[in-house]
């Protein structure tokens, strides 16, 4: 007998013969189970399934679609701080060996010749070392000087947003200004690698265009060059990625000489003194810039602080191009690994999310080797009883490793004429730590400076960043940076 199946008029549609939504829809899965799209709510007291939740913002962060996560640039930035490694270990581990010789054999010609350059600069008397310090402390700051402290304090009192606005274009084309050597380097380091990651046939003519460019750039036609850039080599690689698909290497290439050749145009000397002609149509800043000329305003910024110390900075210098060359494949993979590691933790402390400014302190001294990084706070509070803020304070930490000895950190906080140093050693030195705390009491006492609180202990683990300063977890103290 056949079955005739009664059309459910009230349904939105006949059912299918063989499929009994009835039964079916009991053997549908939860989702919430089986969908590893679906992330658990994080809960500390219970163990969940597996999912994709991540909460690293590292390098390696990427989505469920496999793209990098721009959610929180600052998590980013934290757990950068926790994995970076110690830099005074590394300039140690690259400078010196186990029985304090220099480490220079096996490395290629061009990071040996940087390296030996460095070393010599690690010969220091106490007039060096001084000069060596105010260098750095010098270039630590680009924003330095009279005409800088005017426009922060007019950028606080501003009462309309365009003023702000204003003072921050033209702070931004001076920073585009004062880094020209460093984007004229970028240009063509670019170009060098795009013709690299070409084929030959595309290669060859973008090698000539690098050659024309970097003749423009050596005879100082920053507009010539620009033009050049725009007309000629900016379009011939913009083709070459078109018509090939090539969207690798070659179209990142492709991406930073377009940031960099925007960075070149904005920090021209026209477009700066552009920017600066806008701010003395402002009542509020006339009356203060409006005697600057063009010529007074270049002659000011020349001889701004941050120019004179990046120019004496030679040690960064010869440290940078040694890292260069080793990050660029040449020599032992020991040494790529150390200048990694370098690199790393340089590039974590000149965040703009780190609130404190960071300083290192290579140096050799009655023929040892001391590595030291220093981290210093000038706006720091100092705490009264009960933890309670009782007036401004410095805050500094010293991280070093002394040949032979280990390391050492040290924390010291001035306020007034006031001075608390407390010290973490290596279990070899404690034995002497009565004597060191005299030695630094007396330090103090012979330079004017009252001794508050110094002690000297053996070290149980590495003092935090994070301990020292906490203010770096607050994020107002950072720029949030969104891409």
């Amino acid at each position: 007998m056949e079955v005739f199946k009664i059309p459910e008029i009230m349904g939105a549609t006949n059912p299918v013969p063989g499929y009994d939504s009835s039964t079916i829809n009991r053997n549908i899965p939860n989702s919430a189970e089986t969908n590893p799209q679906i992330q658990n709510v994080p809960d500390p007291s219970r163990v969940g399934r597996a999912d994709r939740r991540t909460e690293r913002q590292d390098n390696g962060s990427l989505d469920q679609s496999g793209n990098i996560r721009y959610d929180s640039n600052f998590q980013a930035f934290i757990q950068r701080l926790k994995e970076a490694p110690n830099l005074a270990e590394s300039l140690s581990r690259l400078f010196s060996g186990k029985e304090g010789t220099v480490v220079l054999s096996g490395l290629n010609e061009g990071i040996a010749a940087e390296m030996a350059e460095a070393l010599q600069m690690l010969r220091m008397d106490e007039t060096q070392l001084l000069n060596f310090l105010t260098g750095q402390f010098k270039a630590g700051s680009r924003f330095g000087g009279a005409l800088f402290a005017l426009l922060r304090n007019a950028y606080a009192r501003a009462s309309s947003d365009s003023t702000r606005l204003d003072i921050l274009q033209f702070l931004k084309a001076y920073v585009d200004y004062s880094s020209t050597e460093h984007l004229e380097g970028n240009l063509l380091r670019n170009l060098n690698g795009m013709a690299d990651a070409m084929p030959a046939s595309w290669a060859e003519k973008l090698r000539d265009l690098t050659a024309q460019a970097e003749n423009s750039i050596a005879a100082g036609d920053r507009k010539g060059t620009l033009l050049f850039l725009q007309q000629e080599v900016f379009p011939y690689m913009s083709s070459y990625v078109g018509r090939t698909h090539d969207l690798g290497l070659a179209r990142q290439y492709l991406s930073l000489l377009t940031l960099d050749m925007s960075r070149y145009e904005n920090g021209s000397e026209e477009n700066l003194l552009q920017m600066f002609h806008r701010l003395t149509s402002y009542g509020t800043l006339k009356t203060q810039l409006g005697g600057f000329d063009d010529n007074a305003l270049l002659s000011l910024l020349h001889a701004n602080q941050f120019e004179k110390g990046s120019a004496a900075n030679q040690f960064a210098t010869h440290l940078a191009a040694a890292a260069s060359h080793a990050l660029s494949g040449e020599g032992p993979a020991a040494v790529q690994e150390v200048f990694q590691q370098l690199v790393g933790a340089m590039l974590v402390n000149e965040s703009v999310y780190m609130p404190v400014n960071h300083f290192i302190i290579p140096l050799e001294w009655d023929g040892k080797f001391l590595f030291s990084e220093m981290w210093v706070d000038p706006d720091a509070e100092r705490e009264g009883e009960q933890g309670k803020r009782a007036g401004h304070a410095v805050k500094i930490l010293f991280k070093m490793d002394v040949q032979n000895l280990g390391m050492f950190d040290v924390v010291l906080t001035s306020s007034d004429s006031e001075v608390s140093i407390n010290v973490s050693c290596p279990e070899k030195v404690v034995p002497f730590s009565g004597q060191i705390e005299q030695s630094l009491a007396q330090i103090l006492t012979n330079n004017g400076l009252t001794p508050a609180a110094v002690s000297v202990r053996r070290m149980e683990r590495p003092v935090a960043l994070t301990e020292v300063f906490p203010q770096i977890f607050e994020r107002k103290n950072g720029i949030n940076v969104k891409v």
